[in-house]
């Protein structure tokens, strides 16, 4: 259904992301494509295992009332999503003109600074409480477990607009993760 334009958008990072925002294809229909609540991507009940194929079809994702697409400048196709289409699968601490900053890697190769490109909170998901991230056109990416329990090691008192309890600071930017009771 994706036309050639696909062709070389497997060599883009975050930095060289298409400008799907600036194209207005029209709707060509459902694709049978689902990214599960993992992060793992399927394509016709198959898994996606080439990482290059995953980083591609994410770097086309749209995001518009509540629905996934794929896009390119000629077609727009819908996609499943069962939570959010990225994860977080590596994170470190980064100096920026902001001060220190937690510097997060997604499974597709984004780069994000917390406090600058995205914002952390807590979300139930299936009666569970997940961390995400903000992204690129309103997406979300989860933070995969080892990750957050990574950051929670560094968790310290914080005082934001919610309240007050044990968050992380990042490029000057308080996030409350634990409430204070």
């Amino acid at each position: 259904m994706l036309n050639k334009e696909l062709k070389g958008l497997s060599e883009t990072k975050t930095s060289g992301l298409p400008p799907v925002h600036t194209w207005s294809p029209p709707f060509c229909g459902d694709m049978n494509m689902v990214i599960k609540a993992n992060g793992e991507w399927f394509h016709e009940g198959g898994k996606i295992n080439r990482p290059a194929m995953v980083t591609m079809f994410s770097r086309i994702l749209w995001f518009e009332e509540g629905e996934y697409f794929l896009v390119t400048p000629v077609e727009k196709v819908r996609i499943q999503v069962e939570d959010a289409p990225f994860l977080v699968t590596g994170w470190q601490w980064v100096e920026t003109s902001a001060g220190r900053a937690i510097e997060f890697i997604t499974q597709t190769e984004d780069v994000l600074i917390l406090g600058v490109d995205c914002d952390i909170w807590l979300e139930k998901f299936q009666n569970e409480e997940r961390p995400y991230v903000s992204m690129r056109y309103g997406m979300r990416a989860l933070v995969n477990r080892n990750v957050f329990y990574g950051i929670a090691d560094c968790l310290e008192q914080v005082v934001t607009a919610e309240g007050s309890g044990m968050g992380v600071i990042s490029a000057g930017k308080s996030y409350l993760l634990m409430k204070d009771e």
